[in-house]
């Protein structure tokens, strides 16, 4: 399961690629991917009701706030460490749909930011991610991006289960 999710989001990235100039594809790829999973993951949460902030669709499962508040603490962590720079913190889970919302719009400007500066020059270098792990700066880039999806595929299955159309299944205006 670990190779395939590596193999998709090498490919994902590498896609992206080559729509770029030859100067930092990597980089610049996270950077066009970054918008559109932005609107997505920030939709999903506005696009959840209030009130079912606190659904969990099997008891095993987390509730979707946890997820909500999860988001934010990915972005914060890993571009936190793609830009060498401190941690913000985010919303916790018992914050409410608000609180949440706003949070991760946070932390995808902080994310924005980060990326902004990032060149291809230290893809090589390591950095901390999750509990202190090591790992290379294209490393946290790739988790980052293949992060999105995840928490993306998670939050429109939560909304399905809900009666709510995700944003990318919403009708083109």
């Amino acid at each position: 399961m670990k190779r395939v999710f590596a193999i998709s989001v090498f490919l994902a990235v590498a896609g992206a690629c080559f729509a770029q100039s030859a100067k930092d594809p990597v980089t610049s790829a996270v950077r066009e991917i970054l918008p559109r999973q932005q609107k997505n993951l920030v939709g999903s949460l506005e696009g959840m009701p209030a009130d079912k902030y606190g659904f969990k669709p099997t008891p095993q499962h987390q509730p979707f706030a946890h997820l909500a508040a999860h988001m934010t603490e990915a972005n914060n962590i890993l571009c936190s460490a793609i830009g060498g720079v401190a941690e913000p913190k985010g919303a916790q889970e018992s914050d409410g749909k608000d609180k949440l919302v706003a949070s991760l719009k946070t932390s995808f400007e902080f994310c924005q930011g980060v990326m902004s500066k990032a060149t291809d020059a230290n893809l090589g270098d390591e950095v901390s991610i999750f509990g202190g792990r090591k790992v290379s700066r294209a490393y946290a880039m790739f988790a980052l991006t293949g992060g999105w999806a995840d928490h993306y595929a998670a939050a429109a299955m939560y909304l399905r289960l809900n009666g709510v159309l995700p944003p990318s299944a919403q009708p083109k205006e």
